[in-house]
């Protein structure tokens, strides 16, 4: 009933809305996007911090890649109960935690001495932080606040990230070199911490709470508001069940099985591979740290444009084939990536940071529009079962790489194993099933799935 009043509620203060000059979607959506560069400071250390952490304590490469893998599996797994939670608790109140999280494990990390303490900071309590703060944190905010406009806005939501990482990458790299990593560390957690009154104060949880309706809405199509519009009127709903029973219906849909497999080589090729092993790679032909942290930001800022043209290409052109383009061009850089690695950097190293930064998480807006076509009111969640493979797939390759190094002393063969994934995931998106009736993928209710 309380859920049903607030619709009427925002219904007749529609008219209301066209005279405000500012949709509060757009103050949310900026919000958002800073609470996203802040929580990216430590999506940005591993490959920086690696290095002089190995130095310092003499961890095997091994040790630091198993930190980086619990970070990055725990980063997907929390991501499809975050979801819940903001629908359960409210998207300020989560995201104020998770940011608080991120912080003082990045805080906690100037004290480790053994081994395990960095996978207690870097691992445990930071995944479950940034797991909260995952992709599906800006498709929650797309499906929520907007109707009009959802491939663009979750394209630059999702450049957040890359943006965060733009500013911090470059700072963390030279505060390693001198004074320290300690000193990265705790800039990572004030990144985090320094948003948090922001999100307490601007973020509201749904366009019900200031009387409005989704920017481009309307009426109230329970087809188009998500779940979360009137969820939190229900004090009974347990989240961690409504994502598993979410994830119940969704594995009887063989889209999703597709988006699950393309997502982990996504996770695989990127946050697992070049995110983590980059610069240790780089610096094992010679390259400075710095130098190469140089050409990750570079890869940041082609990120920020791909993204947000993807988003827009989402919204004009069908998501399937826009997937399948991207993972093939991303295969083709990893293919000939070990013969552009050297201690200088060559004009061709360049090409390669440009075009796989305008690739590089270019894949979420087709993946998160095929999740709300196909899943409807549940969209965001299945986002986050699917965000969850992507972190799976990082998670298994960030350690098969750093075995890889450790066992041959290169990287060459895990390079030319990603390239060959990111061929087999351009072929999974390619001949991606559409509906039963054969028709393009279109709105369906969770009603409409498979029971």
């Amino acid at each position: 009933m309380k859920a049903l009043k607030a619709r009427e509620k925002a219904r007749e203060k529609a008219g209301q809305t066209v005279k405000r000059r500012l949709h509060p979607a757009w103050l949310v959506a900026a919000v958002g996007l800073l609470a996203l560069v802040g929580a990216a400071g430590f999506r940005a250390a591993p490959g920086v911090l690696m290095v002089p952490l190995q130095q310092e304590f003499g961890w095997p490469t091994t040790v630091l890649s198993a930190a980086v893998s619990i970070n990055l599996l725990l980063f997907g797994l929390t991501a499809p109960f975050a979801a819940a939670l903001m629908e359960r608790f409210g998207i300020r109140l989560v995201t104020s935690i998770a940011l608080a999280m991120i912080g003082a494990g990045s805080a906690l990390t100037v004290f480790v001495q053994q081994s395990w303490q960095i996978l207690l900071t870097w691992g445990l309590l930071i995944g479950l932080g940034t797991g909260s703060m995952a992709l599906v944190f800006a498709a929650t905010i797309v499906n929520t606040w907007f109707v009009k406009h959802r491939g663009l806005i979750l394209g630059i939501l999702t450049a957040g990230s890359a943006a965060g990482q733009l500013v911090f990458l470059p700072v963390i790299a030279q505060l390693a070199q001198s004074p320290g990593w300690r000193q990265a560390s705790l800039l990572i957690a004030a990144g985090a911490f320094v948003v948090i009154p922001l999100v307490l104060i601007f973020m509201k949880n749904k366009p019900a709470d200031v009387g409005v309706l989704p920017l481009g809405a309307e009426a109230v199509d329970p087809a188009e508001v998500p779940v979360s519009s009137n969820i939190l009127d229900e004090p009974k709903q347990n989240a961690a069940l409504r994502a598993l029973q979410v994830l119940r219906r969704a594995s009887k849909v063989p889209t999703f099985w597709a988006l699950v497999a393309g997502f982990a080589i996504c996770g695989a090729t990127t946050n697992g591979l070049i995110g983590t092993h980059f610069i240790p790679s780089a610096h094992d032909h010679g390259m400075p740290e710095t130098t190469a942290a140089g050409l990750l930001a570079v890869v940041g800022i082609f990120d920020i444009v791909g993204t947000i043209a993807s988003g827009w290409l989402t919204d004009r052109f069908n998501p399937k084939i826009l997937l399948a383009l991207y993972y093939q061009f991303r295969g083709i850089g990893l293919l000939v990536l070990p013969l552009l690695l050297s201690a200088t950097v060559q004009p061709s190293m360049v090409v390669f940071v440009v075009i796989y930064g305008l690739d590089w998480v270019a894949t979420v807006p087709p993946t998160a529009a095929i999740c709300r076509r196909v899943f409807g009111a549940d969209g965001s969640i299945v986002f986050g079962w699917v965000f969850a493979a992507h972190q799976v797939g990082a998670a298994i390759a960030a350690t098969l790489a750093g075995v890889i190094r450790d066992a041959t002393g290169q990287y060459t063969y895990a390079w030319l194993g990603a390239a060959a994934l990111c061929t087999m995931a351009a072929v999974i998106s390619a001949t991606m099933r559409k509906d039963r009736k054969n028709e393009p993928l279109k709105e369906q209710l969770p009603s409409e799935l498979p029971a």
